[in-house]
Order: C-alpha cells, then structure tokens, then sequence
C-alpha cells in the first residue's frame, strides 16, 4: 500500500512497510508541518492577488497558523485559500493603502478586512468558506462609539456594545427592581466586609418585618415570660482574636474587641425562636426576636406592681 495525505495539512500517511531507510525522514517533516499548523508565521505579500499553497508532504505557507498581510496596495485584493482546506487562521492585515483585502477560498465566501481596518482577526476556513471567528477591531470600535458619558454602563445586546443607564442598564446587568441578586458580603457607605452572609452600613437600616394577623396561625402568648427572662443574661465580654481576624480585624467601629449581648445558648433554651445556626455551625441570636419575652416580662411585672399598690392601699 502506497503512501497517502491528510485532508487539512497534508501531512504524508505512511503505509505499514513503506518508506525503508526514509521513514524519519517523512516523520521530521511531519512534525515541521505541525510545528507550522501550530505555532508558524510567515509574511504574504499581496500587492498582487495571492494564494496560499499547500503541496503535498512538504513545508508550505498556507500551512502557518499566523499569517501577516503585507506591501502596498493600489487596489482591493484577495488572499485565496484552496478548497478542501480545514484551518484557523490568525491574520494581520498589515498592507497600507485604502483598499480592502479579502480572505476566502478559490471558488467559496470570505472575510473582508475593510479599507482602512489595519487589525488582526481569527478566521476559520471550513474548506468552503472562511468565516470570522473573532474580529478585534470590531470590538474596539464599538466600545470607542459608545458615549462616553458620567453614569453610563456599557453592556453587550447579543450583538453589540451599547450605552445604558439607571433602570434599563440595572436591567440588563440583572439588578433591576424584578431581579433576584445575591451577594456573598455587601457594604452600605462602607466596603463590604468580604465575610459570606454580612452586611455592613454606616448608618441607619429601616426594615419592616410582616407581622400582620392574617399571616399567622395558632397564636398565644409566652408563657413564664419572666420566669424565661430570669434565665437570660446580659453579660460584657470580648470577642476571640479568630473571630475577629475573620471579621477583617478590629476597627473601633463595625468589629470591637469588648461587646456587650446575650450567649446564644442561654436563649435557645427558653425561646428557641430567637436563635438560628449557621453552616459553619456557629449559633446566632435574632436580637430583636427577645423584645417579644420582654414585653410579656413588663407585663407581668406590672400586674405584680399593680397588685402590691392595691394591696398597700
């Protein structure tokens, strides 16, 4: 069986037996060939129409993966790839004169660099036609006619770059007012303090929280409020030097080495509601949860204070 060649780079495909005495030399040329396929530059000159070659089993231009366009050009020119030829290209268009070069193949469609667009791009020849796979000048070009104006954003529409602002910008960046956004930390007049699930603000937050009666189900009150309150303890204490390294360290403001609250595990016992775990399994307490045990608490101390007064009366 005779020696044949490959489709794209026309690399020789030596039979079983053939080419005694030859084969490496078959093989080194192989290898220069896919050395040029893989990594290979070579100047084309197209002050006149030009063709890229690609002999059989030999180092051929046509066979480089970077090709840069050259000479001066008194006319629009073509730079033709044979048929059958399955390549990316990365082409430079390097010619001067304001003329198009057009990159095709001998009988199918191509790539046009226009008159003056002196750039490089990433073709790809499907042996029929040759097709853009990137264009940088493009790009460039349609960030450099987008307007340069304060509070713009520039996003991309499928197609193109364009210009956006207030609703329509936070739309397409999916933050507008029907969006779902998650941040991992998330900082109001502060930066955020890049701790998953925090968020930190240098003034006041206003939240409501629903509390309408029409919500709820099986309402009663705390039972022993101050019998539970009597089990809590307000107590001063100073935060570990681990965690307060994984809250960024101290800063006099947001992270305090001496804090005041509650121990989580105390509330959990007599209102379990108040207090939630974490992932990292760290318990935390729903501060504004407890105003709840403390008003049922007043109460009864003011049915006792009311009690002593009538009694002393």
């Amino acid at each position: 069986m005779a020696n044949t060649t490959s489709t794209s780079l026309k690399l020789t495909v030596q039979a079983t037996g053939e080419n005694s005495g030859t084969w490496g030399q078959f093989t080194n040329t192989n290898l220069l060939i896919l050395e040029q396929a893989i990594g290979g530059y070579d100047a084309v000159g197209v002050t006149a129409a030009a063709t890229l070659t690609f002999s059989n089993g030999v180092l051929s231009n046509g066979k480089n993966q970077v090709l840069k366009l050259t000479g001066t050009i008194s006319g629009n020119k073509n730079v033709v790839i044979p048929d059958g030829i399955e390549k990316t290209y990365i082409i430079e268009n390097a010619t001067t004169g304001a003329h198009t070069v057009t990159v095709k193949t001998t009988s199918g469609t191509g790539f046009t660099f226009g008159a003056t667009e002196k750039t490089i791009a990433i073709l790809y020849s499907d042996g029929t036609n040759v097709v853009e796979v990137i264009n940088n000048t493009q790009n460039l070009k349609d960030l450099a006619d987008v307007a340069n104006t304060n509070s713009n954003f520039i996003v991309g529409n499928g197609s193109n770059f364009v210009a956006e602002s207030g609703a329509t910008a936070r739309t397409s960046l999916g933050v507008g007012t029907g969006d779902a956004v998650q941040f991992d930390s998330f900082g109001v007049g502060t930066a955020g303090s890049g701790t998953t699930g925090q968020i930190r603000a240098t003034d006041d937050i206003t939240a409501f929280f629903s509390s309408d009666v029409a919500l709820k189900e099986d309402i009663k009150n705390i039972s022993d409020p101050l019998e539970s309150l009597k089990k809590l303890n307000g107590v001063l204490f100073n935060w570990k030097d681990s965690w307060i390294k994984k809250q960024g360290g101290e800063d006099g403001y947001f992270v305090r080495k001496k804090d005041v609250g509650v121990i989580a595990q105390e509330v959990e016992k007599v209102l379990p509601e108040a207090v939630a775990q974490r992932k990292d399994g760290i318990k935390a307490v729903k501060y504004d949860r407890l105003t709840c045990l403390l008003i049922e608490a007043v109460k009864v101390l003011s049915d006792k204070v009311e009690k002593l007064t009538k009694e002393k009366n």
